[in-house]
């Protein structure tokens, strides 16, 4: 009972320590669902926000096209018009009516720019730039070229472009190593928590395997104690049973012996008293030779004499313990005696008694008989219990043996599993580490980079379109006119 108590509380603890296990599994997948939910809600709301931002993109875009088609329009308008104003003022009878009419006024024409002020025009503009980005090496570079006036303006403009067309190359390799860190660091986070979630599966499953071979183990353990103290028990009912047996078969030849004793007294008694009843003892058998001789006119050989208890030629299988007389003087010799009489009613009352003890005899050898038999069949069926018991319980050996081993192979397996995927999230997680050293600052700083050269491509765009524009240029200047 104890070792049954123990067993049952090991295997209430085992399963206690199970649930306390799926409770937190229970828990911990609680919030995970919870914050999936969150996110859920957060998507949804952002799906919303994006939606409604595409509506409105939509929106502006068909006005904005419409806006672009008006400043199309008024621009083409005002084009049109300049066109027919420089085409009046440019007329030859126009001026000589300006002439006639303003002889000391100002005149439209196109005057050639002097290098130095295109120079200073360009410089400034590379000089408004670098003031608010000083660290910007190439402008730097640009400007010490634009004050030293010994290159011409077709170089520079080429260093412009190149510096340009850099500028968006370098931009081109940002955006597209913002996108990479994007993508890449996504997927190192979801295969990161992929692995984690296998990690943690793989550990209960583990824990569940060790368990199941700890209580495996000690269910071979109490199987074989079982089968163990079933041999045991059923040697020790085996030496019971031939003991019992051995004490049946020693009581049966006592009794059987009492009971030829018995007979032979009542019959000795019966060839007095009662000489009908007297049964006298078979004649020996003589041998063939003895036969052949006494048909041959010789004697039959000597009857040996009876031997067994009191020479009645009855003996009794167990040892009989033989008391010595006491060899003392004989009493002096009786009185004379008178005429003998016959005690008949004597006689009847003591075989009485033999026939009473001869029945008490069979009772008890036929209760033995019963006895003997049932003990027989119990123990035959005991043996049967006993080996069928065997047979299961060994049945159930092997198989738990069986499923034992599979459970340590699938343990081993799990853990080499659980190895190998932890070294994988290991390196994952070292992978992660180095997207953050080489992304980090470029997704932070970003869009000032960003920024910063779209502010130095428009500042060359400027500094060019002033160097571009250096050959002739609609300005307003005053002429002194000759009078003929």
């Amino acid at each position: 009972y104890e070792k049954l108590m123990a067993k049952k509380k090991k295997e209430v603890a085992a399963l206690t320590k199970q649930i306390e296990t799926k409770l937190t599994r229970i828990a911990d997948l609680g919030v995970e669902i919870a914050e999936m939910k969150n996110d859920l809600g957060d998507t949804q709301e952002a799906l919303v926000a994006d939606k409604k931002f595409l509506a409105n993109l939509d929106e502006n875009c068909d006005k904005k096209k419409k806006e672009w088609e008006v400043v199309v329009k008024t621009r083409a308008e005002e084009l049109a018009a300049l066109a027919d104003t420089i085409k009046v003022l440019n007329d030859d009878d126009a001026l000589e009516l300006f002439k006639k009419t303003l002889p000391s006024a100002s005149s439209f024409m196109q005057i050639q720019a002097t290098a130095k002020d295109t120079r200073s025009k360009a410089l400034a503009e590379v000089h408004q730039f670098t003031k608010h980005h000083p660290n910007s090496a190439k402008l730097e570079l640009l400007a010490l070229a634009l004050e030293g006036k010994k290159i011409g303006f077709e170089k520079i403009i080429k260093m412009m472009d190149d510096m340009v067309a850099t500028l968006k190359v370098e931009q081109a390799d940002d955006d597209s190593k913002k996108q990479y860190c994007g993508e890449e660091l996504d997927l190192a986070d979801d295969k990161k928590k992929s692995l984690e979630h296998a990690v943690s599966d793989l550990e209960t499953a583990i824990e569940s395997a060790n368990d199941a071979i700890a209580k495996l183990a000690e269910e071979i353990a109490a199987l074989k104690a079982g089968i163990k103290a079933l041999d045991k028990m059923v040697v020790e009912a085996t030496e019971q049973r031939k003991e019992e047996n051995e004490d049946f078969k020693e009581l049966m030849a006592s009794d059987t012996a009492a009971k030829e004793l018995l007979k032979f007294a009542k019959n000795r008694l019966n060839k007095f008293y009662n000489p009908k009843l007297y049964k006298a003892p078979p004649k020996a058998e003589l041998s063939r030779e003895d036969r052949i001789a006494v048909n041959m006119g010789g004697t039959a050989p000597p009857t040996a004499a009876p031997g067994g208890i009191a020479g009645t030629g009855i003996a009794v299988l167990a040892e009989v313990t033989s008391h010595d007389q006491d060899t003392v003087a004989p009493p002096p010799p009786p009185e004379s005696f008178g005429a003998y009489q016959k005690k008949s009613e004597d006689s009847m009352g003591v075989m009485a008694m033999m026939d009473m003890l001869l029945a008490d005899l069979d009772k008890e050898m036929t209760e033995a008989e019963t006895t003997e038999k049932d003990a027989q069949g119990d123990y035959e069926t005991a043996m049967k219990d006993a080996a069928d018991k065997r047979t299961a319980d060994s049945a159930s050996l092997s198989e738990k043996e069986s499923i034992k081993a599979e459970t340590e192979a699938d343990l081993e397996a799990k853990q080499g599993e659980k190895k190998a995927t932890s070294a994988e999230l290991m390196s994952t997680m070292k992978y992660i580490s180095s997207l953050h050293l080489e992304c980090d600052w470029l997704l932070k700083y970003f869009e000032v980079r960003k920024e910063a050269r779209a502010s130095e491509i428009d500042a060359l765009g400027k500094a060019k379109a002033v160097l571009s524009g250096a050959d002739y240029s609609f300005l307003q200047a005053k002429v002194q006119h000759l009078r003929h």
